[in-house]
């Protein structure tokens, strides 16, 4: 028998708070961190959720002297140090997930930048500051970085390679990723409206989230009950049209939780506000028969976070299934996917015992974890 899985920490970085309380009380709130900027290198402003550069400077003074680092790294640092112990042994793992990772480095060319911009540079500057006795472990796959990141935990845990898996995911509002989503033609010209008629794509935003996952119950928050991730080889850029990859995905997580479909109480879903993610989500709920359960997406909130944003939903989701709250899908008004699906348009109680948390990526990649509440 697979040993149990579970998440007993979390922690999170955003626009909206250094902590999970201050993310939550401001969710409930219905504020954003989505605001306007302007950069040479667009032709129009751009809207995004950005941590104050400032703000985060003082926070991370407050913890370690040291100036090394990137920001990116700061912002990791600050997700982890709350919920690291002290004394990590062999037994204890960790997993670095990013989509972009420190690619400002590159902004500057140099034989050290060049080194800096690595992703397992990156992973081993922030296994050093906690001093992990064990190699780091990257997961960048896309936007499904965060999520995966989980499900891998999981399953090293369950292969008894290790007795905990500490986890950081993280990404910036770089000028790299800003290009890239607007080489696209990607971004939305206001806060973007997710699973709405009038989205016209993403808001980018930035934040790290960091979690535990172990095989202790004691303290646990949530049990991993299942998983899956299956790529839809359809195209770098554009997801199955019928949603085959995220169907497969949540299918392969059903299949693991031994779950009845009507128990779920919640989804929180990638929901990007792009036409063909949002319409590919529908499709896929559909076909699996989920299109009564109440699903979110928290872009409006954080914007999109690329590999730190299944993670973060992760925690958020994990803190609205203990508060029994449905909250909000900010930013929707109109539905405007051809799928009838179950938009949480305002905060509402609910009984929260099962959820659902799926992401999708460039690439074709899905991932999908299905989580049970611990009392």
């Amino acid at each position: 028998m697979a040993r149990e899985v579970f998440i007993s920490a979390t922690n999170c970085i955003t626009p909206l708070g250094f902590d999970v309380a201050s993310n939550i009380k401001n969710i409930e709130s219905g504020i954003s961190g989505i605001r306007r900027y302007e950069n040479e290198m667009l032709e129009k402003p751009f809207y995004a959720a950005m941590i104050d550069d400032e703000t985060l400077n003082t926070a991370f003074a407050k913890i370690t002297p040291l100036q090394n680092f990137s920001r990116l790294e700061k912002m990791m640092i600050l997700a982890l140090h709350p919920i690291v112990k002290e004394n990590l042994t062999e037994r204890t793992g960790f997993i670095l997930s990013t989509t972009k990772g420190n690619v400002t480095a590159l902004e500057n060319p140099s034989e050290k930048n060049f080194q800096q911009a690595h992703l397992h540079q990156l992973a081993k500057n922030i296994a050093d500051f906690f001093q992990f006795k064990t190699e780091p472990i990257v997961v960048s796959n896309a936007c499904v970085s965060g999520i995966l990141a989980v499900s891998i935990a999981k399953r090293l845990i369950q292969a008894e390679m290790f007795d905990e898996v500490f986890i950081v995911a993280g990404d910036e509002v770089s000028e790299f990723v800003l290009s890239g989503f607007n080489s696209f033609q990607a971004m939305s010209d206001a806060p973007c409206k997710p699973y709405s008629a009038n989205r016209n794509g993403v808001s980018l935003g930035e934040a790290t989230a960091a979690a535990l996952v172990t095989s202790d119950k004691e303290n646990a928050k949530v049990k991993v009950l299942g998983d899956g991730s299956i790529n839809d080889a359809n195209h770098i850029s554009g997801p199955s049209r019928t949603g085959e990859g995220l169907f497969r995905s949540i299918e392969s997580a059903f299949s693991e939780a031994k779950i009845d479909r009507n128990q779920i109480g919640y989804i929180s879903a990638h929901g990007t506000a792009t036409p063909f993610n949002d319409e590919m989500e529908a499709i896929a709920f559909n076909r699996l028969g989920l299109e009564n359960i109440p699903v979110n997406s928290l872009k409006g909130f954080f914007g999109h976070t690329l590999g730190a944003s299944g993670l973060l939903e992760t925690v958020i989701a994990i803190e609205s299934a203990h508060q029994n709250k449905l909250f909000a899908s900010l930013g929707f008004d109109e539905i405007g996917v051809s799928q009838p699906i179950n938009i949480i348009a305002e905060d509402k109680v609910a009984e929260i015992q099962y959820f659902l948390k799926t992401a999708s990526g460039f690439g074709g990649c899905n991932t999908a974890v299905l989580f049970e509440k611990m009392k």
